[in-house]
C-alpha cells in the first residue's frame, strides 16, 4: 500500500494538475517574491540553512585530505542536483505565509507530517541517486582522460587540468555532461516538491507534471535553471557561506514559481 500511495497519492482519481504558460517576467517576479519571503525573518532562515555551507566545507576538506581533489568541483556542482531537496522546508514556510499562517522557522520541520512524505522521500532518493551517478561519471571521465592516480596537491591538479590537452578535454566534456545532468534534474524537479506539499497526488504524477511544465515553458524554466545555477555558484565562492543566503531565497522563490506554473485546484 505504501508503494501504491507513492505512485498515485491519496487518490488515483485526482484531476491532473493544469499547467499554465508563463513568461520571463514571471520568473523574475517569483524571484522577487522569494526575496520578500526571505526578508520577513532573514536571520531565522539563515540559521536554518547554515547546514549547507557547513556540509560544503566538510566535503571540500574531506576530498582534499583524502587526495580526491578532482572530485571537489563535481561535489560543488552537485548542489544544483540536490538543491530541490535542500529547500523543501522553505516551500512550506512560503505556503504558510501565503495562507496568512505563522511562519516561524520551526514550521519548516512540519514537512515530516505531510501525507505526501512517502512520495517526497521517493523523489528525494531519486535525486540523490542521480547525484551519485554524476559523481561516478565525473570520476570515470577523469580516470579515462588523466589516469586513475589523483594528484596530491592543488598545484599538480591545476597543471594537469589547465596545462594538458587531456585536461582541456576534461573541462569540455565534464561541463557538457554536467549540463545534461542538470537539465534532467531541472525538468523532473522544478516544481515537484512544492506540488507534493500542496497536493498529495503521488510522486509519479508530480514528476510528470514538472516535466510537462518544462516542455510547455522551456525558455522560462531554462532561465530559472540558469539563475539557480549562477546563484549557487556565487554562494559557494566565499567558502560556501553564501549558500546560507542563496538557498532560502531560491527555496521561497521556487514556491512562487510553482504557483505561476500550476493552476490552483478548483474550489
Amino acid at each position: 500500500m505504501a508503494a501504491f500511495h507513492v505512485m498515485t497519492g491519496a487518490s488515483e482519481n485526482l484531476a491532473r494538475p493544469v499547467v499554465n504558460r508563463i513568461g520571463i517576467a514571471d520568473v523574475f517576479d517569483a524571484l522577487k517574491r522569494g526575496l520578500d519571503d526571505f526578508s520577513e525573518k532573514p536571520s531565522h532562515y539563515v540559521f536554518l540553512c547554515l547546514m549547507y555551507p557547513i556540509a560544503g566545507v566538510f566535503l571540500t576538506l574531506w576530498t582534499s585530505g583524502a587526495n580526491l581533489l578532482p572530485m571537489v568541483f563535481p561535489l560543488m556542482s552537485g548542489f544544483v542536483l540536490i538543491g530541490p531537496i535542500a529547500a523543501i522546508g522553505l516551500y512550506e514556510i512560503s505556503r504558510r505565509r501565503e495562507e496568512g499562517l505563522d511562519t516561524s522557522w520551526t514550521h519548516a520541520l512540519e514537512v515530516r507530517h505531510s501525507p505526501a512524505l512517502p512520495s517526497i522521500i521517493a523523489v528525494g532518493l531519486m535525486l540523490f541517486g542521480l547525484f551519485v551517478v554524476w559523481l561516478v561519471t565525473a570520476q570515470t571521465l577523469y580516470a579515462n582522460l588523466l589516469g586513475e592516480v589523483f594528484p596530491r596537491t592543488m598545484t599538480d591538479f591545476t597543471r594537469q587540468v589547465f596545462g594538458t590537452a587531456q585536461g582541456l578535454q576534461l573541462i569540455v566534456w565534464g561541463n557538457l555532461i554536467g549540463f545534461g545532468f542538470a537539465l534532467v534534474v531541472l525538468a523532473i524537479s522544478v516544481i515537484t516538491f512544492p506540488l507534493l506539499l500542496d497536493r498529495d497526488i503521488g510522486a509519479v504524477a508530480a514528476v510528470v507534471t514538472s516535466i510537462r511544465a518544462t516542455v510547455i515553458n522551456p525558455v522560462p524554466v531554462l532561465l530559472w535553471g540558469l539563475i539557480v545555477a549562477a546563484l549557487l555558484v556565487i554562494g559557494t565562492i566565499p567558502v560556501f557561506a553564501g549558500l546560507a543566503l542563496v538557498i532560502p531565497i531560491l527555496g521561497h522563490a521556487t514556491w512562487h514559481l510553482y504557483r505561476k506554473l500550476v493552476a490552483r485546484e478548483a474550489a
